[in-house]
């Protein structure tokens, strides 16, 4: 029965299009936003950087707000959506289409000086990447038997930081933004015009309906092969050790990307503040999103050897030796560069395989709901760890050095709960 289930790579690396614009818009949002926002606020109240790490810490944490409540709605919504298009791709197509036409106005309010057009596009750009995010993420295990399910994650986090890769790239032949050139308008129409393009390739290559009665015998076998203590069934609440798993999940979910998003968001400007010299953050964020990028289809198939957990737990020891490292350094160097790589492939070990062991506990009908859960934890974390760092950097004498043991710091207690879940270890291998 097992070897029936083979995952199909060609199909999967399309439905990759869509978490390729949402990786590709989001990186240039990290990474811009933050400089644009603290260009505006010193040219408007004067001071030192520093002075305005917490507001701007605020700021991008305000807009994560929409995602607390925008991702379980829409996730709800689309289980329950029935068009001729599918569950999933009418959400992609309208929130692709809108985010690529609001997204460009974010520079346009830059270089006309204004906080308050910078506050608003920023505020609408999250609002319609949150309207499509949940379905274009559960598009894939909608049509993927449950023990593919990693390596499919792989392929489609592969094609999603194509994107990052692009758009870490800007900042390096662009060069940094400032309100005098419109170096800053480029990266975000060239994000727009790809967004597009990419929506275009999903929507004629992948026919929601019509895959999903192709895949149903072997989304069956797959829900026999799940890694679960109990069967998933819609007409039966989940066993006492799955629900405690599913708690475990999303509260280590949480952690790991309150750790992990302190580097995200303030990582331009640490490289900006805390460093003296050395490489670009750009040259970061690069090495970054490649050793992560490559490091996806190995993480898949390593945890058909040694598990999903054990994988994710691998990971998370990965990034907190790296980032306790890197922690001593004052300038980007070919070492530090190392570091980061270590925290690349660690990421990728935990993105690859934590999504999957949250959707293994729903039901096909519940897929929208609980990739919801999945991301409403990561966007709390991100919600809350702007304004927390932003604090310490303030209040901290060490200032913005303390951003690494920050990072490991979360990510050790993510370890020490994630460490309690108890789950069935079918290894992935068999279902090939």
């Amino acid at each position: 029965m097992e070897n029936n289930l083979k995952l199909n790579v060609k199909r999967t690396t399309f439905i990759g299009l869509a978490f390729f614009t949402i990786l590709m818009l989001w990186q240039v949002y990290n990474y811009y936003a933050p400089l644009f926002l603290e260009d505006l606020l010193i040219a408007k109240f004067g001071g030192e950087p520093e002075s305005y790490a917490y507001i701007i810490g605020a700021i991008m944490a305000a807009d994560n707000l929409f995602g607390l409540f925008m991702l379980p709605i829409f996730g709800g919504l689309s289980d329950k959506t029935n068009t001729k298009y599918g569950k999933r791709m009418p959400y992609i197509v309208v929130g692709t289409i809108l985010a690529a036409i609001i997204f460009p106005l974010i520079p346009v309010f830059y270089l006309n000086n204004s906080l308050v057009g910078i506050f608003i596009t920023m505020g609408l750009t999250l609002l319609v990447m949150n309207m499509y995010r949940n379905p274009a993420v559960a598009l894939m295990p909608d049509i993927t038997p449950k023990p593919l399910r990693s390596k499919a994650n792989g392929i489609i986090n592969l094609v999603g930081y194509l994107g990052a890769i692009f758009a870490g790239a800007l900042p390096m032949i662009l060069g940094e933004p400032d309100t005098a050139t419109h170096a800053a308008v480029l990266p975000f129409i060239l994000t727009s015009v790809l967004m597009i393009m990419a929506l275009v390739t999903l929507f004629v290559k992948i026919k929601e309906n019509k895959i999903a009665e192709e895949v149903k015998e072997e989304m069956e076998i797959g829900e026999k092969l799940a890694e679960t203590n109990e069967t998933i069934s819609e007409d039966k609440e989940l066993s006492k050790n799955d629900k405690y798993n599913l708690y475990i999940l999303i509260a280590s979910t949480f952690f790991w990307f309150f750790g992990f998003n302190a580097i995200e968001s303030f990582g331009s400007l640490y490289a900006r503040n805390a460093l003296s010299g050395g490489m670009s953050w750009g040259t970061v964020v690069i090495v970054l999103t490649i050793c992560s990028m490559i490091s996806f289809i190995p993480a898949g198939m390593l945890a058909g050897k040694i598990g999903r957990k054990n994988t994710v737990l691998t990971g998370l020891g990965l990034i907190i030796a790296a980032a306790i490292a890197c922690s001593f350094f004052t300038s980007i160097n070919i070492i530090f560069l190392l570091l980061i790589a270590v925290c690349g492939i660690g990421w990728a070990m935990i993105n690859c395989n934590s999504y999957p062991m949250v959707v293994e506990l729903a039901s096909k009908n519940s897929i929208g709901k609980y990739t919801g859960y999945y991301y409403t934890a990561s966007m709390l974390a991100q919600t809350i760890t702007p304004v927390f760092v932003g604090l310490l950097f303030y209040f901290v004498k060490s200032g913005y050095k303390i951003m690494f043991p920050y990072a490991a710091i979360a990510m050790a207690i993510a370890t020490a709960l994630f460490i309690t879940i108890r789950m069935k270890n079918k290894k992935e291998k068999d279902a090939e």
